[in-house]
Protein backbone atom coordinates (compact mmCIF):
# COMPACT_ATOMS: atom_id res chain seq x y z
CA UNK A 1 0.00 0.00 0.00
CA UNK A 2 3.00 2.40 0.81
CA UNK A 3 3.83 2.24 -3.12
CA UNK A 4 0.39 4.15 -3.93
CA UNK A 5 0.70 6.79 -1.82
CA UNK A 6 -0.01 9.84 -3.01
CA UNK A 7 2.69 12.64 -3.67
CA UNK A 8 2.77 15.96 -2.25
CA UNK A 9 4.62 15.84 1.10
CA UNK A 10 5.00 18.89 3.04
CA UNK A 11 7.54 20.16 6.14
CA UNK A 12 5.20 21.63 8.58
CA UNK A 13 6.57 23.52 11.29
CA UNK A 14 6.17 21.98 14.30
CA UNK A 15 7.05 24.39 16.98
CA UNK A 16 4.10 23.80 19.23
CA UNK A 17 5.15 20.56 19.48
CA UNK A 18 8.29 21.39 20.59
CA UNK A 19 7.19 23.84 23.40
CA UNK A 20 4.36 21.78 24.41
CA UNK A 21 1.43 23.13 23.53
CA UNK A 22 0.34 20.02 22.03
CA UNK A 23 -2.52 18.76 23.76
CA UNK A 24 -1.22 16.71 26.73
CA UNK A 25 2.32 17.06 25.94
CA UNK A 26 2.84 18.23 29.31
CA UNK A 27 2.06 15.11 31.12
CA UNK A 28 3.95 13.02 29.01
CA UNK A 29 7.95 12.18 29.53
CA UNK A 30 10.34 13.59 27.00
CA UNK A 31 10.37 10.28 25.52
CA UNK A 32 6.50 10.64 24.30
CA UNK A 33 7.20 13.97 23.10
CA UNK A 34 7.02 13.76 19.30
CA UNK A 35 9.76 15.31 17.06
CA UNK A 36 9.42 17.20 13.90
CA UNK A 37 8.40 15.04 10.65
CA UNK A 38 6.70 15.39 7.15
CA UNK A 39 3.16 15.26 6.89
CA UNK A 40 2.29 13.25 4.02
CA UNK A 41 -1.23 13.06 2.36
CA UNK A 42 -2.25 9.27 3.25
CA UNK A 43 -3.95 7.13 1.12
CA UNK A 44 -6.94 6.62 2.65
CA UNK A 45 -10.37 4.94 1.46
CA UNK A 46 -13.25 6.65 3.21
CA UNK A 47 -11.56 9.32 5.01
CA UNK A 48 -10.47 12.20 2.71
CA UNK A 49 -6.54 12.22 2.81
CA UNK A 50 -6.03 15.91 1.52
CA UNK A 51 -8.23 16.92 4.09
CA UNK A 52 -6.10 15.06 6.93
CA UNK A 53 -3.20 16.84 6.12
CA UNK A 54 -4.75 20.24 5.70
CA UNK A 55 -6.47 20.00 9.11
CA UNK A 56 -2.98 18.50 10.80
CA UNK A 57 -1.44 21.67 9.15
CA UNK A 58 -3.84 23.53 11.23
CA UNK A 59 -3.06 22.02 13.88
CA UNK A 60 0.12 22.22 14.07
CA UNK A 61 -0.27 26.30 13.56
CA UNK A 62 -2.26 25.96 16.66
CA UNK A 63 -6.03 25.78 15.57
CA UNK A 64 -7.71 26.07 19.42
CA UNK A 65 -10.75 23.86 18.03
CA UNK A 66 -8.77 21.09 16.87
CA UNK A 67 -6.42 20.72 19.44
CA UNK A 68 -10.07 20.31 21.98
CA UNK A 69 -10.79 17.67 19.69
CA UNK A 70 -7.09 15.99 19.54
CA UNK A 71 -7.44 16.20 23.59
CA UNK A 72 -10.89 14.02 23.02
CA UNK A 73 -8.90 11.91 20.38
CA UNK A 74 -6.37 11.60 22.71
CA UNK A 75 -7.95 10.57 26.04
CA UNK A 76 -9.75 7.69 23.94
CA UNK A 77 -6.33 6.55 22.70
CA UNK A 78 -4.58 7.06 26.03
CA UNK A 79 -7.33 4.02 27.19
CA UNK A 80 -6.61 1.94 24.85
CA UNK A 81 -2.77 1.76 25.53
CA UNK A 82 -3.12 -0.62 28.09
CA UNK A 83 -5.61 -2.64 26.75
CA UNK A 84 -4.91 -5.52 24.24
CA UNK A 85 -3.94 -7.05 22.08
CA UNK A 86 -6.74 -9.38 21.19
CA UNK A 87 -6.64 -12.65 19.30
CA UNK A 88 -9.53 -14.94 17.60
CA UNK A 89 -7.50 -18.13 19.15
CA UNK A 90 -7.82 -17.27 22.62
CA UNK A 91 -12.35 -18.26 22.32
CA UNK A 92 -13.30 -20.80 24.71
CA UNK A 93 -13.92 -22.89 21.67
CA UNK A 94 -13.36 -22.69 17.84
CA UNK A 95 -15.41 -21.88 15.39
CA UNK A 96 -18.12 -25.03 13.76
CA UNK A 97 -15.29 -25.95 11.69
CA UNK A 98 -12.84 -26.72 14.70
CA UNK A 99 -10.21 -24.47 13.32
CA UNK A 100 -9.25 -21.42 15.96
CA UNK A 101 -8.04 -19.04 14.06
CA UNK A 102 -11.97 -19.23 12.14
CA UNK A 103 -13.26 -16.13 13.26
CA UNK A 104 -17.04 -17.13 15.30
CA UNK A 105 -19.77 -14.79 16.13
CA UNK A 106 -23.50 -15.87 17.41
CA UNK A 107 -26.73 -14.13 16.26
CA UNK A 108 -27.92 -11.40 18.50
CA UNK A 109 -31.33 -11.57 18.83
CA UNK A 110 -31.59 -15.16 18.98
CA UNK A 111 -32.27 -16.48 22.18
CA UNK A 112 -32.87 -19.98 23.95
CA UNK A 113 -36.16 -21.05 24.16
CA UNK A 114 -35.23 -23.77 26.80
CA UNK A 115 -33.41 -23.78 29.85
CA UNK A 116 -30.20 -25.45 29.63
CA UNK A 117 -29.28 -28.83 30.20
CA UNK A 118 -27.00 -31.25 30.21
CA UNK A 119 -28.49 -33.31 27.68
CA UNK A 120 -29.17 -29.79 25.96
CA UNK A 121 -26.67 -27.09 27.03
CA UNK A 122 -27.75 -24.62 24.58
CA UNK A 123 -31.27 -24.51 25.33
CA UNK A 124 -32.17 -25.28 21.90
CA UNK A 125 -33.90 -23.95 20.02
CA UNK A 126 -33.47 -20.54 19.59
CA UNK A 127 -35.90 -18.34 18.59
CA UNK A 128 -35.64 -14.49 17.12
CA UNK A 129 -36.46 -11.48 19.03
CA UNK A 130 -35.79 -8.58 17.03
CA UNK A 131 -33.96 -5.75 18.18
CA UNK A 132 -33.11 -7.48 21.97
CA UNK A 133 -29.46 -8.41 22.22
CA UNK A 134 -28.91 -11.91 23.71
CA UNK A 135 -25.72 -11.50 26.39
CA UNK A 136 -25.02 -14.81 25.37
CA UNK A 137 -23.25 -13.51 21.87
CA UNK A 138 -20.37 -11.17 23.83
CA UNK A 139 -18.85 -14.43 25.73
CA UNK A 140 -17.48 -17.22 23.57
CA UNK A 141 -17.30 -15.36 20.28
CA UNK A 142 -14.97 -12.89 19.00
CA UNK A 143 -17.27 -10.34 18.23
CA UNK A 144 -16.26 -7.74 20.95
CA UNK A 145 -12.47 -8.06 20.84
CA UNK A 146 -12.85 -8.00 17.02
CA UNK A 147 -14.90 -4.56 17.49
CA UNK A 148 -11.99 -3.69 20.53
CA UNK A 149 -9.16 -4.23 17.98
CA UNK A 150 -11.01 -2.28 14.98
CA UNK A 151 -11.74 0.89 17.07
CA UNK A 152 -8.54 0.88 18.80
CA UNK A 153 -6.42 0.45 15.66
CA UNK A 154 -8.21 3.30 14.16
CA UNK A 155 -8.34 5.92 17.03
CA UNK A 156 -4.38 4.78 17.22
CA UNK A 157 -3.68 5.99 14.20
CA UNK A 158 -5.85 8.99 14.09
CA UNK A 159 -3.86 9.93 17.34
CA UNK A 160 -0.65 9.18 16.18
CA UNK A 161 -1.05 11.12 12.85
CA UNK A 162 -2.11 14.38 14.74
CA UNK A 163 0.13 14.46 17.33
CA UNK A 164 3.37 12.07 16.60
CA UNK A 165 3.58 10.29 19.62
CA UNK A 166 4.85 7.23 18.98
CA UNK A 167 3.45 5.18 21.47
CA UNK A 168 0.14 5.17 19.68
CA UNK A 169 1.44 4.28 16.44
CA UNK A 170 3.61 1.00 17.88
CA UNK A 171 0.35 0.09 20.19
CA UNK A 172 -1.68 -0.11 17.15
CA UNK A 173 0.90 -1.94 15.01
CA UNK A 174 0.64 -4.43 17.76
CA UNK A 175 -3.26 -4.55 17.78
CA UNK A 176 -2.70 -5.18 14.32
CA UNK A 177 -0.34 -7.70 14.00
CA UNK A 178 -1.68 -10.06 16.69
CA UNK A 179 -5.00 -10.04 14.77
CA UNK A 180 -4.25 -10.13 11.29
CA UNK A 181 -0.46 -11.12 10.66
CA UNK A 182 1.00 -13.52 13.39
CA UNK A 183 1.04 -17.20 12.28
CA UNK A 184 0.04 -18.23 16.10
CA UNK A 185 -2.57 -15.58 16.59
CA UNK A 186 -3.78 -14.31 12.85
CA UNK A 187 -7.48 -14.85 11.53
CA UNK A 188 -8.56 -16.28 8.63
CA UNK A 189 -9.27 -14.06 5.96
CA UNK A 190 -12.93 -15.49 6.09
CA UNK A 191 -16.56 -14.96 7.72
CA UNK A 192 -17.67 -18.35 7.54
CA UNK A 193 -18.82 -18.60 11.15
CA UNK A 194 -20.24 -15.24 11.90
CA UNK A 195 -23.41 -15.03 13.30
CA UNK A 196 -24.11 -18.50 13.95
CA UNK A 197 -27.12 -19.79 15.43
CA UNK A 198 -26.52 -22.46 17.98
CA UNK A 199 -27.91 -26.06 16.91
CA UNK A 200 -29.19 -24.33 13.50
CA UNK A 201 -26.46 -22.53 11.60
CA UNK A 202 -22.77 -23.09 11.78
CA UNK A 203 -22.49 -19.72 10.10
CA UNK A 204 -24.80 -17.07 7.80
CA UNK A 205 -24.41 -14.83 5.50
CA UNK A 206 -25.80 -11.46 7.19
CA UNK A 207 -22.57 -12.31 9.41
CA UNK A 208 -20.61 -10.19 6.78
CA UNK A 209 -22.24 -6.98 8.72
CA UNK A 210 -19.72 -7.84 11.81
CA UNK A 211 -16.73 -6.72 9.48
CA UNK A 212 -18.92 -4.35 7.30
CA UNK A 213 -19.98 -1.92 10.10
CA UNK A 214 -15.66 -0.49 10.59
CA UNK A 215 -13.84 -2.78 9.01
CA UNK A 216 -13.36 0.60 6.36
CA UNK A 217 -12.14 1.93 9.17
CA UNK A 218 -8.95 -0.63 9.55
CA UNK A 219 -8.40 0.28 5.80
CA UNK A 220 -7.96 4.18 7.16
CA UNK A 221 -5.86 3.06 9.76
CA UNK A 222 -3.50 1.11 7.46
CA UNK A 223 -3.02 3.97 5.56
CA UNK A 224 -2.29 6.52 8.39
CA UNK A 225 0.32 4.36 9.55
CA UNK A 226 1.67 3.99 5.93
CA UNK A 227 3.20 7.45 5.68
CA UNK A 228 5.41 6.93 8.23
CA UNK A 229 5.03 4.94 11.65
CA UNK A 230 7.10 4.38 14.03
CA UNK A 231 7.34 0.12 14.28
CA UNK A 232 5.13 0.05 10.84
CA UNK A 233 7.33 -1.91 8.44
CA UNK A 234 7.04 -2.63 5.03
CA UNK A 235 6.70 -6.07 5.77
CA UNK A 236 3.69 -5.42 8.04
CA UNK A 237 2.37 -3.04 4.83
CA UNK A 238 2.62 -5.89 2.86
CA UNK A 239 1.13 -8.39 4.96
CA UNK A 240 -2.17 -6.52 5.45
CA UNK A 241 -2.29 -6.04 1.60
CA UNK A 242 -1.91 -9.73 1.27
CA UNK A 243 -4.79 -10.44 3.70
CA UNK A 244 -6.82 -7.85 2.26
CA UNK A 245 -6.84 -9.25 -1.16
CA UNK A 246 -7.51 -12.81 0.70
CA UNK A 247 -10.30 -11.10 2.27
CA UNK A 248 -11.64 -9.08 -0.71
CA UNK A 249 -11.67 -12.49 -3.05
CA UNK A 250 -13.64 -14.31 -0.38
CA UNK A 251 -16.11 -11.56 -0.06
CA UNK A 252 -16.81 -11.63 -3.76
CA UNK A 253 -16.46 -15.38 -4.46
CA UNK A 254 -18.03 -16.95 -1.53
CA UNK A 255 -21.90 -18.13 -1.13
CA UNK A 256 -22.14 -15.83 2.02
CA UNK A 257 -21.02 -12.94 -0.37
CA UNK A 258 -22.91 -13.19 -3.04
CA UNK A 259 -25.89 -13.56 -0.48
CA UNK A 260 -25.15 -10.69 1.26
CA UNK A 261 -24.56 -8.56 -1.49
CA UNK A 262 -28.09 -9.33 -3.05
CA UNK A 263 -29.38 -8.25 0.74
CA UNK A 264 -32.00 -5.31 -0.19
CA UNK A 265 -31.67 -3.59 2.91
CA UNK A 266 -28.83 -2.26 5.26
CA UNK A 267 -26.88 -5.46 4.42
CA UNK A 268 -26.33 -5.19 1.15
CA UNK A 269 -25.44 -1.33 1.66
CA UNK A 270 -23.17 -2.56 4.25
CA UNK A 271 -21.51 -5.02 1.83
CA UNK A 272 -21.41 -2.31 -0.92
CA UNK A 273 -19.28 -0.19 1.25
CA UNK A 274 -17.06 -2.72 2.45
CA UNK A 275 -16.43 -4.20 -1.05
CA UNK A 276 -15.87 -0.79 -3.03
CA UNK A 277 -13.38 -0.08 0.53
CA UNK A 278 -11.72 -3.39 -0.35
CA UNK A 279 -10.87 -2.74 -3.65
CA UNK A 280 -9.97 0.87 -3.42
CA UNK A 281 -7.30 -0.63 -0.82
CA UNK A 282 -6.11 -3.07 -2.93
CA UNK A 283 -5.83 -1.22 -6.10
CA UNK A 284 -8.92 -2.38 -8.15
CA UNK A 285 -9.59 1.36 -8.61
CA UNK A 286 -12.50 0.11 -11.43
CA UNK A 287 -14.10 -2.35 -9.18
CA UNK A 288 -14.27 0.18 -6.65
CA UNK A 289 -15.93 2.58 -9.09
CA UNK A 290 -18.20 -0.01 -10.34
CA UNK A 291 -19.73 -0.48 -7.21
CA UNK A 292 -20.25 2.65 -6.14
CA UNK A 293 -22.12 3.63 -9.48
CA UNK A 294 -24.73 0.56 -9.36
CA UNK A 295 -25.05 1.64 -5.39
CA UNK A 296 -27.51 4.19 -7.18
CA UNK A 297 -29.82 1.85 -8.43
CA UNK A 298 -29.50 -1.12 -6.19
CA UNK A 299 -29.40 0.94 -3.35
CA UNK A 300 -30.21 4.87 -3.10
CA UNK A 301 -33.70 3.93 -5.61
CA UNK A 302 -35.25 1.10 -4.02
CA UNK A 303 -34.12 1.88 -0.23
CA UNK A 304 -35.10 5.64 0.25
CA UNK A 305 -38.83 6.81 -0.31
CA UNK A 306 -39.72 9.81 -2.27
CA UNK A 307 -39.77 11.75 1.53
CA UNK A 308 -36.27 10.55 2.62
CA UNK A 309 -37.29 7.86 4.56
CA UNK A 310 -36.45 4.15 4.83
CA UNK A 311 -39.52 2.06 4.78
CA UNK A 312 -37.29 -1.37 5.40
CA UNK A 313 -35.83 0.13 8.52
CA UNK A 314 -38.56 2.16 9.94
CA UNK A 315 -40.37 -1.36 10.14
CA UNK A 316 -37.55 -2.22 12.45
CA UNK A 317 -38.20 -2.23 16.51
CA UNK A 318 -35.00 -0.07 16.89
CA UNK A 319 -36.04 2.20 13.64
CA UNK A 320 -33.79 5.77 14.32
CA UNK A 321 -30.99 3.62 14.99
CA UNK A 322 -31.63 1.57 11.80
CA UNK A 323 -32.45 4.31 9.81
CA UNK A 324 -29.04 6.05 10.99
CA UNK A 325 -27.11 2.71 10.67
CA UNK A 326 -27.98 2.47 6.92
CA UNK A 327 -27.32 6.08 6.07
CA UNK A 328 -23.90 5.73 7.64
CA UNK A 329 -23.48 2.92 5.18
CA UNK A 330 -24.76 5.36 2.12
CA UNK A 331 -22.36 8.25 3.30
CA UNK A 332 -19.08 6.25 3.86
CA UNK A 333 -19.62 4.55 0.08
CA UNK A 334 -20.42 8.59 -0.90
CA UNK A 335 -17.09 9.22 0.46
CA UNK A 336 -15.45 5.94 -1.22
CA UNK A 337 -16.83 7.05 -4.55
CA UNK A 338 -15.35 10.68 -4.05
CA UNK A 339 -11.81 8.87 -4.13
CA UNK A 340 -12.84 7.15 -7.53
CA UNK A 341 -14.90 9.98 -9.35
CA UNK A 342 -18.70 9.24 -8.68
CA UNK A 343 -20.52 11.99 -6.73
CA UNK A 344 -23.57 9.98 -5.14
CA UNK A 345 -24.71 13.03 -3.21
CA UNK A 346 -25.71 14.35 -6.34
CA UNK A 347 -28.09 11.31 -7.37
CA UNK A 348 -31.51 11.14 -7.33
CA UNK A 349 -33.70 8.40 -8.20
CA UNK A 350 -36.81 7.92 -10.23
CA UNK A 351 -39.02 9.46 -7.25
CA UNK A 352 -36.26 11.94 -6.06
CA UNK A 353 -35.06 9.57 -3.56
CA UNK A 354 -31.26 10.95 -2.41
CA UNK A 355 -29.04 10.74 0.49
CA UNK A 356 -29.91 14.90 1.00
CA UNK A 357 -33.67 13.71 1.37
CA UNK A 358 -32.46 11.07 3.90
CA UNK A 359 -30.41 13.11 5.89
CA UNK A 360 -32.95 15.76 5.84
CA UNK A 361 -35.76 13.28 7.17
CA UNK A 362 -33.90 13.00 10.23
CA UNK A 363 -33.48 16.28 10.92
CA UNK A 364 -36.29 17.23 13.29
CA UNK A 365 -35.46 14.51 15.31
CA UNK A 366 -31.58 14.60 14.84
CA UNK A 367 -32.11 18.43 16.42
CA UNK A 368 -34.46 17.60 18.75
CA UNK A 369 -37.22 19.91 17.08
CA UNK A 370 -39.76 17.47 17.20
CA UNK A 371 -39.80 13.63 18.73
CA UNK A 372 -39.25 10.62 16.21
CA UNK A 373 -42.46 9.55 14.94
CA UNK A 374 -41.63 5.35 14.52
CA UNK A 375 -40.87 2.54 16.91
CA UNK A 376 -38.09 2.90 19.23
CA UNK A 377 -36.85 1.46 22.01
CA UNK A 378 -34.27 3.34 22.95
CA UNK A 379 -33.52 6.75 21.44
CA UNK A 380 -30.40 8.44 21.14
CA UNK A 381 -30.60 11.87 19.27
CA UNK A 382 -26.85 12.22 18.99
CA UNK A 383 -27.12 8.76 16.26
CA UNK A 384 -27.58 11.13 13.31
CA UNK A 385 -24.70 13.52 14.24
CA UNK A 386 -22.29 12.98 11.89
CA UNK A 387 -24.35 11.75 9.38
CA UNK A 388 -26.09 15.79 9.12
CA UNK A 389 -22.45 16.76 9.28
CA UNK A 390 -21.43 14.62 6.13
CA UNK A 391 -24.11 16.33 4.40
CA UNK A 392 -23.80 19.95 5.69
CA UNK A 393 -20.12 19.27 3.82
CA UNK A 394 -21.85 17.76 0.74
CA UNK A 395 -23.69 20.99 0.65
CA UNK A 396 -26.92 20.47 2.14
CA UNK A 397 -28.18 23.79 3.37
CA UNK A 398 -30.91 22.50 5.85
CA UNK A 399 -28.39 20.40 7.15
CA UNK A 400 -25.76 23.23 7.86
CA UNK A 401 -28.44 25.06 9.00
CA UNK A 402 -28.47 21.91 11.75
CA UNK A 403 -25.13 21.91 12.60
CA UNK A 404 -24.99 24.23 15.38
CA UNK A 405 -28.48 22.62 16.75
CA UNK A 406 -26.63 18.81 17.04
CA UNK A 407 -26.16 16.63 19.97
CA UNK A 408 -22.18 15.98 21.00
CA UNK A 409 -21.51 12.28 20.75
CA UNK A 410 -20.54 10.18 24.26
CA UNK A 411 -16.62 11.51 23.98
CA UNK A 412 -17.07 14.63 22.46
CA UNK A 413 -17.57 15.40 18.59
CA UNK A 414 -14.21 14.54 16.25
CA UNK A 415 -16.05 15.32 13.10
CA UNK A 416 -13.38 18.03 12.36
CA UNK A 417 -10.70 15.22 12.79
CA UNK A 418 -12.06 12.37 11.02
CA UNK A 419 -15.06 13.49 8.75
CA UNK A 420 -16.57 10.32 7.60
CA UNK A 421 -20.11 9.07 9.44
CA UNK A 422 -19.37 6.94 12.30
CA UNK A 423 -22.24 4.42 13.85
CA UNK A 424 -22.20 6.40 17.23
CA UNK A 425 -24.75 4.84 19.14
CA UNK A 426 -23.80 1.22 17.67
CA UNK A 427 -25.61 -1.87 19.65
CA UNK A 428 -23.39 -4.39 17.45
CA UNK A 429 -25.91 -5.81 15.75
Amino acid sequence: MSARLRPGVLLVALAAFASGAVPGASARTEEHVPSARHTAVPHTTVLDGARLQRTKIRLDHGDPQLRRAVEALSVRADRWLGQGPWTVVDKPRPAPGGDVHDYLSQAPYWWPSKAPTPENPWGCPYEQRDGERNPEVDSGTDRQDVEKTFDSSYELALAWYYTGDKRYAEKAGQVLRTWFLDPATRMNPNLNHAQFIPCKYDGRAIGIIDFSQSYTGVLDALALLDTGAPGWTAKDRTGMAKWNADFLGWLRNSDFGRQEAAATNNHGTFYDMQLAGLAHATGDEGLARRTVLDARRKRIAPQIAADGSQPQELTRTRSWHYSTFDLVAHTRLAAIGRQVGVNLWAYQGPDGQSLFKAVDYLLPAATGADAWPHPELEFRRYAATDLVHAAADAGDRQAQRAVPLLEEPPGGDLWALRPAAEQLDSIAG
